[in-house]
Formats: structure tokens, sequence, C-alpha cells
């Protein structure tokens, strides 16, 4: 059993589910708007992306073995635990069932074409396994992307439908909330991503891939994450204060949550070299992420106590 959650990445998972639950119990319920799905199919939305993300982590590492022997060697577990056989069977058996739920729940809102989303994620997941992750920057930019549309997933499938010409602009709103979290998971995941690949560096290089670091080396690239972790954190500092300032606890949690740490990330990202420090800041970002996305709970209780 443990070399199986180690296979699918069960932290990473548990963290998933855990953004999608926040949205709607944490927000959602708590703002009191209709909602298109049941709670128990809600959580069937919720399994069906951990499934298929599960999925997409066992056919990257079949495709890492090599890799991994280099960068990781002591988180092996196909060709060890697991047999690459087996691990084929759990990807399909995993990214099926996910993409079978996600075609149940389309019909449930009536909306069938809406299975199509899942089959073009996990069909993504498999091609950035064998081909896309070795393209300079398009493997990062597609992972960060699939991370914040798992965001945006939620307003597709439970806001849109419950949408109607009474309800529009209010559910527009939150359609909006949500769409300026997926920008902001977007972000934090490409530098993580970046990040990794500094970390990884030697191993992708033995494997002919062509990461960033490999086609410009390890400190420019480092210096390009730099500069480019200033973009989140303007974009946290601009939004707190347009839309979140008269929210006292909000902006205290913001700024102690997020932005520190954020900037904290941003002085160390000058200098860190070594793969301990590399891997200190993308464990960092992971937690910068995590704390992100609750602040959703913080607003909404918040206004409710405000009001």
């Amino acid at each position: 059993m443990v070399p199986f959650l180690k296979l699918i990445r069960y932290q990473n998972l548990l963290l998933l589910a855990f953004m999608q639950l926040i949205f709607r119990y944490g927000f959602f319920k708590i703002q009191k708007i209709p909602l298109a799905l049941a709670d128990w199919q809600y959580g069937l939305l919720v399994l069906s992306t951990v499934l298929i993300a599960g999925g997409g982590y066992i056919i990257n590492n079949i495709f890492d073995q090599n890799t991994d022997a280099i960068n990781k060697p002591n988180t092996v577990v196909i060709g060890k635990s697991i047999s690459e056989t087996q691990a084929y069977n759990l990807y399909i058996g995993l990214t099926a069932t996910g993409v079978a739920i996600g075609f149940y729940l389309s019909n449930v809102i009536a909306k069938p074409g809406f299975a199509s989303i899942f089959i073009l994620i996990a069909a993504t997941l498999y091609l950035y396994a064998t081909s896309l992750k070795q393209m300079m920057l398009v493997g990062n930019i597609i992972v960060a992307l699939l991370l914040s549309f798992s965001v945006i997933l939620i307003g597709i499938f439970d806001l849109y439908p419950a949408t109607g010409i009474y309800n529009q602009q209010q559910m527009g709103l939150f359609f909006s909330i949500l769409l300026d979290y997926a920008i902001f998971a977007f972000m934090i995941n490409l530098l993580r991503e970046i990040v990794k690949d500094i970390e990884d560096t030697d191993g992708d290089y033995n494997q002919g891939m062509n990461t960033l670091p490999i086609a410009i080396g390890k400190s420019r690239t480092g210096k390009i994450v730099f500069g480019l972790s200033f973009i989140p954190l303007f974009f946290i500092l601009f939004y707190t204060n347009k839309y979140l300032f008269e929210l006292l606890f909000v902006t205290v949690y913001l700024l102690l949550f997020v932005v520190g740490p954020l900037i904290f990330f941003t002085v160390k990202m000058w200098s860190a070299t070594s793969k301990k420090e590399l891997h200190i800041l993308s464990v960092l970002l992971k937690w910068i992420l995590l704390f992100g996305i609750l602040s959703i709970v913080v607003i909404s209780l918040n206004m409710k106590y405000n009001a």
C-alpha cells in the first residue's frame, strides 16, 4: 500500500482534493448560493479529478524511471516495489474510472459534451509524460495550467448549471473569484515546476531533456524565477488593496501567511544553489499555495461576521 501511495504522490492528491472541497464547503456553502451538484455528486467530481491526476503521476513515473534513478534514487517505486506492467494497469484503471465518473457527472448536469473535458485532461497528462515535458517551459506551463483548471472545473460543474436569468450576475461574480484563484494557483505552481527543474537538472540532463536550467544554466534560471516571483507578489498585494482591504482579518492573514512567505521565497531564490535549498523553496511554494487557497474561507467568514 505504501509504494502505491508514493507512486500516486498522495500528498499532492490530498492537496488537490482539499482545495476543491474548500471552495464548496468553505465558500459556496457559507455564501448559501444555489449549486448544481448534490454533496455526494460533488464528492464524485473530486474523486474523478484525483483519480485522473493519480493516473497522470503513475504514467509520469513510468516514463521517468531513469531520471528518477539519478534525481531521487530513494523514492523510486517502479521496478522495485511495483512492476512496470502493474503500474500500467494501475494507470489505465485510475484514468478510465476517473473519465467514466466525469462522463456520468456530465450527464447529471445535462451537458454530456462536458465529458470531453475529462478525456482532454487525461490525454494531456499522457502527452506531458511521453513528450511535452521534454520541451522547454511547455511542460511546466501545462502542469501549472492543469492544477489551475481543477479550480475552474468547480465552476463548470457546480456553478454554471445552476446559473439562470435571475442569478446570472451573482454567479458571474463567484465564477470570477474562482478564476482569480485559478490564476494564483497557476502562478505559484509554475514557479514550483521551474524550481523543481533546477533541482533535478543532473538527472534531466543525462536523459537528454531540454529544460530551462539545462538550456541556460541553473544560475540564470534561478534569477528568472526570482524575477517571476514578483508577479504573484504584486498580484496578491493589488488584489488585497482593491477588493479585500476593508476586511481586516483577511488582509492580516494574507500578509502573514501568503505575502510574507512569498517575500522570503523571493529573497532566498536569488542565491539558492544546492538541492537542499531548492527543495525547501519548492515545499515552501506548496505551503503558500495551500494558505492562499485557505484564504477563501477567511474571506467568507470575515464577510459573514462583518455583515
